[in-house]
């Protein structure tokens, strides 16, 4: 019997290409779908529905296809196929080959999936194509270019939100083959969740559409059901709600029904020799889509905005810091060093440890060779007790949902477009405001220690480097909601970038440890429970997406590819040795599993959520950044304090010295031509000294 990995090999392969198109039996394929589908008071509800919809024009078809066709094809699937954990910043899902291959198979696989051709070809047939483009009014659609896939949702897997735009795509659909003798709860998840945008004028008077950080519409998978609506750039944004475990109580068996498969896919314009067909409409297809990509990477209308805080007094000379390390730390001059003033007021809240002269030229000395410092144990204990006290507190306390009740009810704001990130945070309030609201102790922390001269000093101590401002921020990501997609840094110069572990719960990953109420470390519950995202990763970015993560030539939006070790709570750190990495021509949908071909994954430097760890990374242009969604499984929200740290260039004299700092530069990247990595093997410093 043919084996699975067989087939999948075959629908996978790059060089598998169709010479032969199977001919659509058009007598045939209408009578796969629904009796009186075609009957036009139907087509005129469908289309009335379709286009009184909202927050975008979208549509549903209850059993669209014979049910006992559609059964033989779970059927055929669950024999014949297997599945691919997927994972990047924007989806965790398991995914078959790709299903424009089935033509290329050979004829032992093809007698394995004969429902599924049957199935294929009335969903690409000319009748029902002809119906789809009458109720969207989307114009031709392509019965030669087929695109579709079936995609798995276990448990925790997600997608989030995107527009679908790629190409030459003109309508996306899912048709649903969740388990037809055991219905789909809708407090399971797993539903498709549409986003109304607003509209506002760009800095060029260009119309500019943002998506709402709040769904309006959520529309439950079922059986048999198709959903579908015209891609439009800059509008069709959605995403699939993670599908839920079972609550802790339940049967085991329960979780067997939560498995959302559905065939998900799009229409694509007429190819050429298609009726239809447009010469040169694709290349305008993508020029459009590409210029709302643009115009959807404006930050005038994203938030939070930068609230960058110039010091008020002239840096430290770099030489002074970095130009002697023998003495670096001994023998800077008074504006540099720690005064007595600066001590105690550092003490009030970092461990006495952290602020010794030898820590701190052990702490430079690693960060000289490794671009990144981990800090364990970094807040002092009696401050960092109180501090958990209150985070466990305001966590117990229920959140509004809506955006705007957040907004007008608590301290927090909500990052937005969801196209790019969703958290709650805090900024710095302005000294001189009327703000009735107490600081709290996270606030204390956000406008006392990490803007103060003394924090900076230490922080041009431990690192070397010379800063002139910062951009700080404190940050929640709520579990089920919350994560920010992968992003390059613009900065022409490179940032030092800071974010401090305040996440008081446990579990994050299999081997956690977390600090008791006693002051000891206990070990994480070690059941299962990792593999709940909320990881923080900074991976070396393609040379050709640099400034536009996962764009292919049309403006892609499918995310940057997460290892499996790390998907699954395995790892804490990034010890991979990044290489040159180039983008790949292919399907920009399609992704290659964790695992397979090339060793390096990327991965310069990852921290997963945790309480009351210092995180420092030196980020250089193009160098990915991404806090993974919290998963609804998570046992909490993740809680930090973030900070970005503008670094002021050594300007070298000699041209030698300038080449020379200009080659560590690269290798920070991880894009060196000699492949160093000032990010491999990093140290973790884990401060137990008794303090205050």
């Amino acid at each position: 019997m043919k084996r699975k990995a067989d087939i999948d090999a075959q629908l996978d392969s790059p060089e598998l290409k169709p010479a032969k198109r199977r001919a659509v039996v058009e007598s045939t394929a209408p009578s796969h779908l629904r009796d009186g589908l075609f009957a036009q008071s139907i087509l005129d509800d469908y289309r009335q529905s379709y286009s009184n919809s909202f927050p975008y024009k979208h549509g549903v078809i209850q059993d669209l296809i014979s049910p006992t066709l559609l059964r033989n094809v779970r059927s055929e699937i669950q024999e014949n196929l297997s599945f691919t954990p997927k994972e990047t910043d924007i989806y965790k899902i398991h995914q078959s080959g790709d299903l424009a291959n089935l033509d290329g198979l050979d004829d032992s696989s093809l007698k394995l999936l004969p429902s599924l051709l049957l199935l294929r070809d009335a969903l690409y047939s000319s009748d029902f194509r002809d119906y789809l483009s009458t109720i969207t009014e989307s114009g031709p659609l392509s019965g030669r270019k087929t695109d579709m896939a079936i995609n798995v949702y276990t448990p925790g897997c997600h997608l989030l939100c995107h527009d679908d735009v790629i190409g030459s795509r003109r309508v996306s659909y899912i048709l649903y083959l969740t388990d037809p003798d055991h219905p789909w709860k809708e407090e399971w998840g797993g539903a498709l969740r549409l986003y109304p945008t607003q509209t506002y004028t760009g800095k060029e008077g260009q119309e500019i559409k943002v998506p709402s950080p709040d769904y309006t519409v959520f529309i439950p998978p079922a059986f048999n059901q198709l959903s579908f609506f015209a891609v439009q750039p800059g509008e069709s944004f959605h995403d699939v709600e993670e599908v839920y475990a079972k609550p802790s109580e339940e049967k085991e068996e329960d979780d067997k029904d939560r498995v959302r498969m559905a065939i998900s896919g799009w229409y694509h314009i007429p190819q050429e020799g298609e009726e239809g067909y447009v010469n040169g409409l694709e290349e305008k297809l993508a020029e459009k889509s590409s210029l709302m990509q643009l115009q959807g990477k404006e930050d005038n209308f994203d938030f939070p905005k930068p609230k960058k805080h110039l010091y008020d007094v002239p840096p430290v000379d770099s030489d002074k810091l970095n130009g002697n390390k023998e003495s670096s730390i001994n023998a800077i001059e008074d504006d540099g060093m720690l005064s007595e003033k600066d001590l105690d007021f550092l003490l009030r809240y970092m461990t006495p440890t952290y602020l010794t002269p030898d820590t701190l030229e052990s702490l430079s000395d690693i960060f000289a060779e490794e671009s990144n410092l981990r800090l364990e144990t970094f807040l002092s204990r009696k401050f960092s007790d109180s501090l958990r006290d209150y985070i466990v507190t305001e966590e117990s306390q229920p959140l509004p949902t809506s955006t705007s009740d957040i907004e007008e009810t608590t301290s927090w704001k909500v990052a937005r477009p969801p196209h790019k990130h969703r958290f709650l945070y805090l900024q710095a309030r302005d000294p001189y405001s009327a703000e009735s609201r107490p600081q709290s102790l996270v606030q204390e922390l956000l406008e006392n220690l990490l803007p103060s001269l003394a924090f900076r000093k230490w922080l041009q101590l431990a690192t070397g480097l010379v800063l002139s401002s910062n951009n700080l921020l404190a940050r929640r990501f709520r579990r089920g909601k919350d994560y920010t997609l992968a992003t390059g840094s613009d900065d022409d110069t490179s940032r030092l970038e800071i974010t401090i572990g305040l996440t008081p719960t446990n579990g994050w990953v299999d081997d956690q440890v977390t600090e008791g109420e006693e002051g000891v470390k206990d070990a994480g519950t070690g059941d299962g429970e990792a593999g709940v995202g909320g990881y923080e990763v900074y991976m070396a970015g393609d040379d050709e997406t640099q400034d536009g993560v996962g764009d292919d030539e049309t403006g892609s939006n499918h995310g940057v590819e997460v290892p499996l070790d790390m998907s699954t709570g395995a790892r804490t750190s990034g010890p991979s040795k990044p290489q040159n990495r180039k983008s790949t021509k292919a399907d920009p949908a399609v992704y290659q599993a964790a695992g397979e071909g090339e060793e390096d994954d990327g991965v310069l430097f990852s921290m997963p959520a945790g309480w009351n760890g210092l995180s420092i990374v030196l980020r250089d242009k193009g160098v990915l950044r991404f806090v993974k969604y919290v998963s609804r499984e998570a046992k909490g929200d993740r809680w930090d304090l973030c900070g970005e740290f503008e670094v002021v260039e050594e300007v070298e004299e000699d041209e030698e010295e300038d080449e020379d700092a200009a080659g560590k530069v690269e290798l920070r990247t991880g894009v060196s031509s000699g492949e160093e990595d000032n990010f491999d093997d990093h140290e973790s410093i884990d401060s137990t000294t008794d303090d205050d």
